[in-house]
Formats: structure tokens, sequence, C-alpha cells
């Protein structure tokens, strides 16, 4: 059997990807997690075949989880399946060093065929996906903005959109009100916006926040 940890912020859904992979007799979920620096402390400790997780996690966001992930144990094979607009953050993902990008909106029977397409070697991602890559190329304004934006800046801009305040994010982020201050300020600038209400309406308008 495979191992696996499964790492998402909703119980449920963990739930519902361990019955999936371990209904098929040949993954076995050997840990899970519901946020960021316990997915880490999880996945270092386990050291598994296969990492599936989600990239809106509390604490610490998914993509600085594949990152770190990546670089400590290189041939652990990582399926992001999020909820995410996959036009925006699949190609972070697969930057970050993700070997799939599956949409919670498509049947997990397509994460059963990834996890085994991944652990063959191989990287699968959403036919969306493959599309994005023009689309994150065309120029366009919203996405030419967007791609302005830092990893970091991008999950700041997701924490102010969900009303959180600088010291809330700050505290989750693991870094100074002043930090947070700095990314605010550069979002503001690279999104050409002057207000919080304009940065929520934004963030809406493109799905940057579920």
């Amino acid at each position: 059997m495979h191992s696996v940890v499964v790492v998402d912020g909703h119980p449920a859904i963990r739930l519902a990807v361990r019955t999936a992979l371990t209904g098929t007799h040949q993954f076995e979920v050997i840990g899970e997690a519901g946020d960021g620096p316990s997915a880490l402390e999880t996945i270092r400790e386990l050291a598994p075949e296969l990492v599936v997780l989600d990239l809106e996690l509390p604490r610490l966001n998914g993509l600085d989880v594949i990152e770190r992930v990546r670089k400590a144990l290189p041939e652990t094979k990582l399926i992001v399946l999020s909820g995410q607009e996959e036009s925006i953050f699949g190609a972070r993902a697969v930057k970050a060093g993700a070997n799939a990008f599956i949409s919670k909106s498509e049947d997990l029977q397509r994460l059963i065929h990834a996890a085994h397409a991944v652990l063959a070697g191989y990287s699968i991602f959403a036919t969306s996906i493959l599309a994005s890559q023009s689309t994150l190329l065309d120029g366009s304004r919203p996405n030419a903005l967007i791609r302005r934006l830092s990893d970091r800046e991008l999950t700041v801009l997701q924490h102010l959109a969900r009303g959180l305040s600088n010291k809330e994010i700050a505290e989750i982020l693991l870094i100074s009100n002043k930090t947070i201050s700095g990314y605010k300020a550069r979002i503001f600038e690279k999104l050409n916006i002057s207000s919080l209400v304009e940065l929520v309406d934004f963030s809406r308008t493109h799905r940057l926040v579920t």
C-alpha cells in the first residue's frame, strides 16, 4: 500500500478523501492535519509517499507547505485538491513544486487517478489548468495585475478580503504588524486600488476568495 497524508482545514473533506483512497485498498492514510504547521510536522515525521492538500490552510498556506515539503522530502509526491480558482492558483502550485492540481469540484475518482499517476512518476493536471497557462499570459488587465503579486502578497490579500485585521493576519502568518502593513501597501499599489472596499470587490470579482 502507498502511504498518504491528507491535509485540509475541513474534517469532512479529510474524511471524504480518506474514504475514497482507502476504498481502493491501494492507499493507507497514515496521517491527517488541519493547518499548515501541523501539516509540516506530520509530513516530516511520517515521510509519506503522497500528500493530498488544500491550498487554503490556517496559519500557513498550502503554497508554503508545498515549497517546504519539496525541499525536505523531494521524493514525496504532492497533489493539490483545492476549491481555489485554478487559472490563478494552479500555476502557482505547480511552481511551488506540486505534482498535480485537482479541483474539489471534480469527482474524487479524478483524485485517485492522479494519485496513481504521480506515484508512477507523472504529473497530472485538470484540463482547465492547461488552458490557464495561456490565460495567465494573455495580457488581460485583471490577470496581469494578479500576476504582479507574490505568493505571500496574494495570501495577505485573501486574509484582508475576508475581513481580518493587520494584527490578526500577523498572528496567523507569524510576522510583524509592520510587515503586514508593508504587504498591504504593495498590494494596493500593484492592484491600483486605494481602499479595502476596492480590495474586497476585486477579490470577489476575480474569485480570489471563496
